[in-house]
């Protein structure tokens, strides 16, 4: 209650209020959930930690029915929220991963990255690649016994997205003995600062945008800035991401949809040697399937999603 009697200093909405005095209050995402045995879906989940000296974790996901010797593809999944809020124990988050897994019949690393204000960019991305070489490590049982590594994908949406898109770059420039082999961007998060599409239009949103950005990266580059713009200068050519196939889901009402059209076209024409998909869903905003995940399209995208993954090379 005493944080309603201090000056609002700055408010990003949805997501978080910044007071006078610096300290700030989160609006959303910061809801719990176990790990366990999910009814529905029958994925048995439990938490693990990265790092203990950053506190980084995760949470990991199976088919309760997996049997010894029986290998899946794997897919290390970033959440969204602008870099601000939510982790992999977020209600929403959990359930989302666990659908996924169900449908797909997979195994999931979901990262629960650490969040700026508190650890500003490029914290997320360090975090997130902290967490793809512990997956090469064998320091897991789960991955050990039930993880094919010969299929193993990154996954997110939205900020979660945008980092598998970096991520992929840095594995292919490593020494990783992990080798992607798809990347799904769901509602990826690319932003800059010349508007397109309903960008132009929708000023008020836009600007929302924008200062979600310069507050979790406050460089002198802004939406400019390589990390939120892949077409920006000093962004890497498209040539050189580090994966066989790409699928982008973009979302009609989202304001951030152009921005995931103008990638999967521009991947198509680069060099880059894979195969892209994309796929609109009508009617419906960003991450829709994060705060509808039992409605008819958000079950439509789990399902493309599951046939990318699952997809036999001819």
């Amino acid at each position: 209650m005493e944080s309603t009697k201090k000056q609002v200093s700055l408010e990003l909405f949805p997501w978080l209020i910044v007071y006078s005095d610096g300290t700030f209050e989160r609006l959303a995402g910061t809801d719990f959930c176990p790990p366990g045995l999910d009814p529905e879906t029958k994925v048995l989940s439990k938490d693990i930690i990265i790092d203990p000296k950053t506190g980084l974790s995760a949470r990991i996901y199976r088919p309760d029915s997996i049997q010894p010797g029986q290998k899946l593809p794997l897919v290390l999944y970033f959440h969204g929220g602008a870099f601000l809020i939510a982790s992999a124990s977020f209600p929403s988050y959990h359930t989302s991963v666990n659908k996924l897994v169900g449908e797909a019949n997979i195994i999931a690393v979901s990262v629960s990255y650490r969040l700026a204000p508190e650890n500003p960019l490029p914290t997320a991305y360090e975090d997130s690649w902290n967490a793809l070489q512990e997956i090469n490590s064998g320091n897991e049982p789960w991955i050990n016994d039930y993880a094919d590594l010969d299929r193993f994908f990154l996954v997110g949406d939205s900020a979660g997205a945008n980092i598998s898109h970096h991520l992929a770059f840095r594995a292919k420039q490593s020494d990783q003995t992990v080798k992607i082999k798809g990347i799904g961007m769901i509602h990826p998060y690319f932003w800059g600062t010349q508007p397109i599409g309903s960008e132009i239009t929708d000023e008020a949103r836009k600007q929302m945008v924008d200062g979600w950005w310069r507050f979790v990266c406050p460089s002198e580059k802004g939406s400019e800035d390589p990390w939120i713009n892949p077409f920006a200068d000093g962004s890497p050519d498209l040539e050189g991401l580090g994966c066989e196939r790409v699928l982008v889901t973009v979302a009609e009402k989202d304001i951030l949809s152009e921005r995931g059209k103008m990638y999967y076209e521009r991947l198509v024409k680069s060099k880059w040697r894979g195969k892209a998909e994309i796929m609109e869903t009508k009617e419906k905003d960003h991450v829709f399937h994060i705060f509808e995940p039992d409605c008819d399209e958000a079950m439509e995208m789990l399902r493309r999603l599951a046939l990318f993954i699952n997809q036999v090379e001819a």
